[in-house]
């Protein structure tokens, strides 16, 4: 992610931009509970994503999760 992208739109940058520049760990439960609230469309947080950023990347960003909980998942095999 480059310093004039503010929407990540590869995974690799998406990343960077949770776990560096926001200093958020990716761990199963974080992981469990984002996915949980961005797949609901009801739910004020998800709506206000979608709002912000449109349906495409709220659907780039579960898949994004979807990754990183494979990533957790194989790390604890």
């Amino acid at each position: 992610m480059n310093d004039d992208e503010t929407i990540p739109s590869t995974y690799e940058a998406w990343r960077e931009c949770i776990t560096v520049r926001c200093g958020i760990k990716l761990t199963g439960p974080y992981i469990d509970s984002r996915l949980k609230e961005l797949r609901r469309t009801d739910h004020p947080r998800t709506h206000e994503f979608k709002r912000l950023y449109g349906d495409r990347q709220l659907e780039k960003t579960i898949a994004w999760f979807e990754q990183s909980r494979a990533n957790v998942m194989g790390e604890s095999r």
